[in-house]
Order: structure tokens, then C-alpha cells, then sequence
């Protein structure tokens, strides 16, 4: 597969003023290598996974006034879309690249899901790496990095997941814009495999939920 990777312009489209001006920017330089990505690990997802994996990527259809401020390949067990079930993402923001296991605010199931977390936090614990990464709201770059986290952090996630209609919950890992640009593409699908392989016992856990 030919994927040459992310450049410094694919992240500097998230600094174009206006709307239309930005969606032509991400639907020239962004839009295609996710097209590729989403081609690449649905396949591959697939098999990890043991469920159909469909790639989705972000047309951010609704905006009518301010332009994204992030973009993403989204991968789920059903063509129509993600956003309902737990899921893996692959995207960027203007100052990193993102790879996740998501689990979002509009899955209807979210509470029970949290439950499964909630009482496998122990295992969950010990085995993400510290340097991995989570996230209460996919809208916001902010993270907490694994590492500065306790167990009872963890837990308060998972019951907030559980009790907050709104609350998401999200585990990946970040590579910074001045690193990301610097690694070759294939070098960056091993990655993103590896962070996958390790986020995937976060995605049968509640699976069977």
C-alpha cells in the first residue's frame, strides 16, 4: 500500500480561516491518506476484532459556520456508521496525531459498557502503558496520560461513563506534530497497529457487555 505518511501541511490546513476554505483544504491534502488508512485497517481491524469492520471517514456534514478543528477515520462493526458502538479512530489536530479506542457520548448502551470497564479496572490498569493516553470528551485535545493516573482515577471515569449522559470515554496514544511528520508511512502503520493490538482487549471487554 502506498501511504507516504502526514507532512507539515497536512497539520497547517487546521490554521486556514473560514468553513469552505478549510473543508477544501481537508478534502485535498487530509481527506485521501484517511481514505487510505480507513482501506488499509478495516481489513486488518476485522480480523483482530472478529466482527466486519467498516471504515468512516469524517465529512463533518453539519457545520454550517465553524470550520473542524480536527479530522478522523473512524472504524466500527456497521456500515452505517460509528458513533453508536465502541470504535477505533485514527486523526489529527493541529498540534498531533490521535490513534483511539473511543467509546462516545451517543452510544446507547454506554452505561453498561462503562459497568464492563468498571470491573476490570484492575487488569486495565496494570496493562495500558503509561505513556498511552485518556480523554473524557473527543471534542477537546486535552488528555491524561496513563502513567499520572491512579486506579481510583480510572475507576471515577468509568462510573462517570456510567452515571453522566454526556461523559465518553477514550484510550490511545498521541504522537506529537513535529514527530508525526518526521516518521516514514510505513514505519506509521506499525504504529498504529501496535496501538490497536493494545487498545484491543479495552474493545472485547465490552463487547460482550
Amino acid at each position: 500500500m502506498n501511504f507516504n505518511g502526514f507532512t507539515e501541511s497536512d497539520f497547517d490546513v487546521f490554521l486556514i480561516d473560514g468553513l469552505d476554505a478549510r473543508m477544501e483544504a481537508l478534502k485535498t491534502h487530509i481527506r485521501p491518506k484517511l481514505e487510505t488508512l480507513g482501506a488499509y485497517f478495516a481489513p486488518i481491524l476485522s480480523s483482530m476484532t472478529g466482527d466486519e469492520m467498516f471504515a468512516h471517514v469524517a465529512k463533518h456534514a453539519r457545520r454550517t459556520i465553524n470550520p473542524p478543528k480536527d479530522t478522523w477515520v473512524a472504524f466500527a462493526s456497521n456500515s452505517r456508521g460509528y458513533k453508536m458502538l465502541p470504535h477505533f479512530q485514527i486523526g489529527l489536530w493541529r498540534t498531533h496525531l490521535f490513534i483511539w479506542f473511543a467509546l462516545i457520548y451517543e452510544a446507547p448502551h454506554k452505561s453498561e459498557f462503562g459497568r464492563r470497564l468498571e470491573l476490570n479496572v484492575e487488569n486495565i490498569y496494570r496493562e495500558i502503558p503509561k505513556d498511552f493516553v485518556w480523554s473524557v470528551d473527543h471534542m477537546k485535545p486535552e488528555v491524561q496520560k496513563h502513567g499520572q493516573l491512579s486506579q481510583e482515577d480510572l475507576t471515577n471515569m468509568f462510573v462517570r461513563v456510567q452515571t453522566v449522559k454526556k461523559a465518553e470515554i477514550l484510550c490511545g496514544y498521541q504522537i506529537s506534530k513535529q514527530q508525526a511528520i518526521t516518521i516514514p508511512g510505513n514505519q506509521l502503520l506499525e504504529q498504529t497497529q501496535f496501538v490497536f493490538e493494545t487498545l484491543l482487549p479495552l474493545y472485547k471487554m465490552i463487547e460482550t457487555s
